[in-house]
Formats: C-alpha cells, structure tokens, sequence
C-alpha cells in the first residue's frame, strides 16, 4: 500500500482559486445565454425625443445662421469648408522630438478644431512633423523672434477661440478643455493660466516681480503673476479684434490692452509650466530672454501711462507739488 501524498498549502490554495474561476466563467456564460445582459434603455417622450441622452462629454457650440430663419446651428465636426470653432496656435523652433505629441493632444480638445504651427527658423525637420501629426504648417526659413509666431497664427486662425500653447513640452487635452469651456460656455474673453511663478524664495526672479507690478498697475491684483506671456492662454473672436494680432507679439502689451478695453480676463487652471518647460543650455541666452521680456512690460507700463496719464491712473492724494517747484 502506497503512502498517501499530502499537498502543500500552497497548491491547495491555488486549487481552490481556480475553481473559484471557472464557477464565475461558467455563471458568466449562463447569464449571456439566458439574455440577462441587456442594453441601457433610452427613454423618449411624447414627440419621440430622448429625455435623457447619453452624454458625448461635450457641449455642441451654436451659432447664429447667416442663411436661414432658424436662430442657431450647431457647429459640425472640423472637415472641408467648415469653420473651425477653436484654433490651437502653436510656435515651433527645432521641436521635432516634441512636436507630435503636443499636437496630438491639441487636436483633441474640441470636436472642431485646427491646429496652426508656425515653424520658423527649424533646421530639424520640425515642419514635416507637424504635418505628419495633422497641423496646418507655416513655414519661415529665418527665426521670427519672440512670440511673433503667436500674431502670425492669430491672422491665419479662423476659430471662434485662439489656444496658444508651445512647441516644446506637452500640455494634455485633459488640461486645456477648461480653457476652451471657459470662453465658448463662460464668456469669457481673456482665459489665463493661473500659475504665478516661484515667489517663495529668497530672491524673486525679475520676470515674476514684473508680471506681478504690471497687474498691480492695471488694478487687477487679484491676477497675481498670471500673465498672457504664458500658456497655455485661450482668447476669444472678440478679444482678438479688440487686441489687435500685431499685438500678440508683445504678451503684456495685449494684456494691457485687454484690461483698457473692460474685456472679460478669468483665471483658469493652475499648470505648472515652469517645472515642465525645458531648460536652455545655451549660456547668455536666458539674461537676454528676461532683458526681452523685461523690455515688454516697460512698453505695456508705457501704453497705460499714455492711456491713464503719467501716474498710470494712480492718485496723488494730497500732494501740493507747487510748493516744491523751484522758480
């Protein structure tokens, strides 16, 4: 008589589980049989339309028809001979190992939407990217400086919202359709980023201070150090006539603008654009970079003083400066 093998406990509780398996794969295979698997029924009123439909995730825009009684139409999804209803603008210099991802993403921020990159000055095969991802390409031989591209997209864009984002690191989808909501559902005209900078250190970085004062200054400091220098930004149809495309190329001369015109300006999502951009090694660039964007703020404090007058719209209270005038 041979002795009687005992099974480690292991292997019994493996045993055990794949019995258990099998029992869920045969009831599972019962259940679809009997037709217990039934579709979500769709309830219809009287007229025969669906009370509750099911949600696609987005609202269909509407717009007013040129060519009919019918006060509005909703917007078809972007094909031949359709306008657009949002414009993604995107500036691109030597940003082939990006370039794709980033426009993958903005093609799916709304149902009906186009994609414009402004590639100039790329010697890396950045245009054919772009193309190949599904972008409208235009194209420039010589770099156009800094956010010139931004202005060049805007006359080329037709959308009812202008999305401007850069070349060089990816924004997803996820991230940028509050940004799209906020204008075509919350009439808003001016959609920021609310992200202020690093203002917790030792010493603030220039270009931070200046964003900061030039809000102080417009009498928006609930805006912080959210700017239209950065992106993403989302304008309206609206705001960019006002604006002016020439003056996307200068961000916070726009902004000052915007702000003189009583357009609408929100803060949107907080993306922390300064952690994912990357970083220039090329020495010397980055001083000259703030030199610039230091140069745009001056312009836009000298817009509102020519606007506002020399104090920029600001009180004297009850300074008596005749009596210090020398004579």
């Amino acid at each position: 008589m041979k002795p009687v093998r005992q099974k480690a406990a292991g292997s019994r509780r493996r045993g055990r589980a794949g019995a258990r398996k099998r029992r869920r794969l045969v009831q599972s295979k019962r259940k679809l049989s009997a037709g217990e698997r039934r579709k979500p029924s769709i309830k219809k009123s009287k007229q025969g339309r669906m009370k509750n439909p099911p949600s696609t995730g987005w609202k269909p825009e509407m717009r007013a028809s040129p060519d009919s009684n019918t006060k509005f139409y909703p917007v078809p999804a972007n094909g031949a001979g359709v306008t657009p209803a949002v414009s993604v603008i995107i500036p691109v210099m030597n940003e082939r190992r990006t370039i794709a991802a980033v426009i993958k993403e903005a093609r799916k921020v709304h149902p009906s939407t186009e994609v414009i990159a402004v590639v100039n000055g790329s010697t890396d095969g950045s245009a054919e990217e772009a193309r190949r991802a599904g972008a409208v390409v235009l194209e420039y031989d010589q770099p156009l400086g800094h956010d010139v591209g931004r202005s060049i997209g805007a006359l080329s864009a037709s959308g009812e919202v202008l999305l401007f984002i850069d070349g060089d690191f990816v924004i997803t989808a996820g991230e940028l359709r509050p940004y799209i909501r906020a204008v075509l559902e919350q009439k808003t005209d001016v959609a920021l980023n609310n992200y202020h900078g690093p203002r917790r250190r030792k010493q603030v970085h220039n270009v931070v201070l200046a964003k900061h004062a030039l809000n102080a200054m417009l009498g928006l400091p609930e805006l912080g150090g959210a700017s239209m220098t950065a992106v993403p930004h989302a304008l309206s149809r609206k705001a960019v006539t006002v604006i002016g495309a020439e003056a996307l190329a200068v961000p916070p001369l726009a902004q000052v603008k915007a702000a003189s015109a009583g357009l609408e300006i929100r803060l949107i999502e907080r993306i922390p654009v300064g952690i994912r951009n990357r970083k220039r090694r090329t020495r010397g660039h980055n001083s000259q970079l703030v030199r610039l964007v230091m140069g745009d703020h001056l312009e836009a404090a000298a817009l509102l003083i020519g606007q506002r007058g020399r104090r920029g719209g600001c009180t004297d209270l009850l300074r008596k400066r005749q009596y210090c005038e020398v004579r």
